[in-house]
């Protein structure tokens, strides 16, 4: 991801309106159309080059002009916005139907993981979802399209659907430790990590998603506690 601090900390006070008169306002059939296609561009361009990509190749992908999808969304600002509120909401969703179907801590929070890889989520995860997990890692060690997030306005994860996704994540933890499968020293910031992590971008579908479940198995293994073993 290549968005910078300044670029977003200006869009934030300005996309909330903006975001919502793109999802509000009535559109007529061609128009709903094109947004429907822009937004789907723009997660897959976005999922595959992070977000840094530019508007061009959005509309690109989306077999419509620039100046159609500056219609909608009159900066790339309030278009990631608008793709990372979508993607919290998402993964919320996912952690919440996994604590509902499952009764063991350590198979909700596996289900959740498994989902949210399966679903490519972890490339479209937010900049302020980021910020959480990757403040205390060198640059070295993170994800490599993530390593330019540095801090975010803190009114920003206010109104972005963040708070909630921490929280109901942050049950499945809490529920997982409980039951004492999941690591003792095993946080919140650490599952999203899993969920960045295992969600490789590969050209082919197939081979992204055998590569996807095979990290993910390694990675979930890496979370069990081990019986003798101090963490």
């Amino acid at each position: 991801m290549h968005i910078q601090d300044q670029q977003w900390a200006t869009a934030m006070a300005t996309a909330e309106g903006d975001s919502e008169a793109g999802r509000s306002a009535p559109l007529r059939v061609d128009a709903q159309r094109n947004l429907e296609h822009v937004l789907r561009a723009a997660r897959e361009v976005f999922g595959e080059s992070g977000y840094g990509a530019p508007m061009e190749d959005v509309a690109r992908r989306a077999r419509v002009g620039v100046g159609t999808v500056y219609r909608r969304f009159p900066s790339k600002d309030v278009l990631v916005r608008r793709i990372a509120e979508e993607e919290t909401e998402r993964l919320t969703e996912q952690a919440r139907t996994a604590l509902g179907l499952e009764d063991e801590g350590w198979s909700a929070l596996s289900r959740f993981l498994r989902t949210s890889a399966a679903s490519g989520a972890g490339r479209l995860l937010p900049p302020e979802v980021l910020q959480v997990q990757q403040s205390a890692l060198p640059d070295e060690t993170r994800v490599p399209q993530q390593r330019s997030v540095r801090a975010v306005a803190a009114e920003a994860a206010d109104d972005s659907g963040v708070p909630a996704l921490l929280d109901v994540v942050g049950q499945l933890v809490d529920r997982a430790r409980r039951s004492g499968e999941l690591r003792g020293d095993v946080a919140v910031a650490d599952v999203l990590l899993v969920i960045a992590t295992a969600a490789p971008s590969l050209p082919d579908p197939v081979q992204q998603a055998a590569a996807s479940a095979r990290l993910l198995d390694i990675l979930l293994e890496g979370l069990r506690s081990r019986p003798g073993v101090k963490e």
